[in-house]
């Protein structure tokens, strides 16, 4: 074989290689988001040892039926009642950051609805973390290995909220809210059609 033909193999193999290792590094961070990235910004560092005590106490020892550890509070034996709204986010999740007052907000002007948050992943520090750099006082639950989305079927993207009557879902909402006002009519949507 030729130099230059040689040389021609050997950058085509180099490059193979180079995209087949890209390939699966995106597919990995695809399928694993709960896991920070190595190139995570300042306000993504992991912070394990970030202390969970203070938060609230749940309403109840998980969410739609679904057995979660309350994130820093205690949980009640009671399961609620009623219209129980779920929102699922993530310390890491810039949408979620931006929504999650708006749950506040709701849980506030609406105490006619049990309003709690699931924590998808694997870093309850660092849940806690945002929820009090936030100034969030929303209970919510830590869900270590996607026990709530796996248990009831959901898709695996956060933000997501979900409404529940009782354990019964009426409602789920795979996106992110912008707005106090449209989070509530999104509820109110789903109220009235049950």
């Amino acid at each position: 074989m030729s130099r230059p033909a040689l040389w021609s193999v050997l950058v085509a193999v180099l490059l193979t290689l180079a995209v087949g290792a890209g390939a699966f590094a995106m597919l990995r961070t695809i399928n694993n988001p709960g896991e920070p990235t190595p190139t995570a910004g300042p306000e993504e560092t992991v912070t394990e040892g970030a202390s969970i005590s203070g938060r609230p106490d749940c309403p109840a020892s998980g969410a739609g039926g679904v057995d979660l550890d309350c994130l820093g509070g205690a949980g009640s034996d009671a399961a609620p009642t009623g219209i129980t709204v779920v929102n699922v986010w993530a310390w890491w999740c810039g949408p979620c950051r931006d929504e999650l007052p708006f749950f506040d907000e709701l849980a506030a002007a609406h105490p006619e609805y049990t309003v709690v948050g699931v924590h998808a992943d694997r870093n309850p520090g660092n849940g806690a973390a945002l929820l009090a750099e936030l100034g969030i006082s929303l209970p919510s639950y830590q869900d270590l290995d996607n026990r709530f989305a796996g248990t009831l079927g959901l898709p695996g993207v956060i933000p997501l909220t979900v409404v529940f009557d009782g354990e019964e879902q009426i409602a789920l909402f795979p996106r992110t809210f912008a707005s106090l006002a449209e989070l509530q009519d999104a509820v109110a949507g789903a109220v009235a059609s049950r």
